[in-house]
């Protein structure tokens, strides 16, 4: 009885998954339909998931990235203002990704070298990258790209396709499966749970701690600075602070995913459904007409449950 529970515990999210599925396919008029799920994977699913890919990067050693919204906006203000400059978009597309691997490096010595917590390191550097996009923009303006001549290829970065499929699934795609391989098949995954599991014993053990710290939030920070290519790719602008709209979803995401881990690991897997879960009650809440603050709680609903189901797990009720 106590395993069937715990294997209950462990599935929880897919059943969720299913109920909510089940639920507005009933109640939410069009929900199941090929076109507005389409729908949800491109607009509602791609970039979070993407960003939240990062996340899972960073709670792999056990940090919170608060600056995932600021890797996002800097990198889409690099992007577009090159782009309204003439650059050529490789050009625009390096300056965009050196921005955020710029967020990035800036927290890795914060971290690695200063020993500021994560938590308190990456959100000061939301501060200062809100300061920055503020003095950069006349106080957060947006900026259009509207009557500029831009690289015919300049949109088919979020609205191309390839082999019928968006260009911003594949792009989910390819980061699912570097950073599976990443955390589940390389040493660097390895080191990572170990700090992510027992700080302690990684730093004393003689594990490359600092290297490690250094990597996972540069890399998470590349990963957030595609989302803001993609982003200013979608809507031809830099719109200010857009990138901070994906910060608590992704960690939601992130956190509801651990529960297909025994061990309440992070995952690509669970952090995709997780992410799917999100996209899927926000369309189909609006759907049923419920605005966008019924959305959020639905999101905070589902973040509490998870804590609980985790609480339970570990307090030795059910395992």
């Amino acid at each position: 009885m106590i395993e069937r529970i715990a294997r209950l515990q462990r599935f929880a999210l897919i059943a969720a998954l299913i109920g909510i599925v089940a639920f507005f396919a009933a109640f939410a008029p069009g929900f199941a339909r090929v076109d507005n799920l389409a729908d949800v994977l491109l607009n509602n699913f791609a970039l979070l998931a993407i960003a939240s890919l990062g996340m899972t990067l960073a709670l792999s050693i056990g940090a919170i990235d608060l600056s995932l919204g600021t890797s996002i906006d800097v990198a889409s203000l690099v992007f577009v203002l090159l782009s309204a400059h003439q650059m050529s978009l490789p050009v625009a597309l390096l300056g965009g990704l050196a921005a955020a691997f710029a967020v990035g490096a800036l927290n890795s010595v914060l971290i690695a070298s200063l020993g500021i917590a994560p938590f308190l390191a990456t959100l000061g550097t939301l501060f200062i990258g809100q300061t920055v996009q503020q003095l950069a923009t006349d106080g957060g303006q947006p900026v259009y790209l509207l009557n500029v001549a831009l690289s015919p290829y300049f949109s088919e970065l979020a609205h191309g396709t390839l082999a019928g499929v968006p260009v911003p699934l594949w792009v989910v795609a390819l980061f699912a499966i570097v950073v599976h391989v990443a955390l589940a098949r390389s040493v660097f995954g390895r080191q990572a749970s170990a700090l992510g599991e027992q700080p302690g014993v990684a730093r004393y053990s003689g594990l490359p701690v600092g290297a490690i710290i250094s990597w996972t939030f540069v890399a998470s920070a590349l990963i957030y600075g595609v989302v803001g290519v993609l982003l200013s790719s979608t809507v031809k602008a830099y719109v200010p602070q857009a990138g901070n709209g994906y910060l608590l979803n992704a960690i939601g995401a992130t956190f509801i995913g651990t529960t297909l881990s025994p061990t309440r690991r992070p995952g690509v897997i669970g952090t995709l459904l997780g992410v799917l879960l999100i996209s899927l009650v926000a369309n189909g809440l609006l759907l049923i007409g419920w605005n966008f603050y019924w959305q959020q709680v639905a999101t905070g609903v589902l973040i509490f449950a998870v804590l609980a189901l985790s609480f339970v797990q570990r307090s030795g009720r059910f395992a």
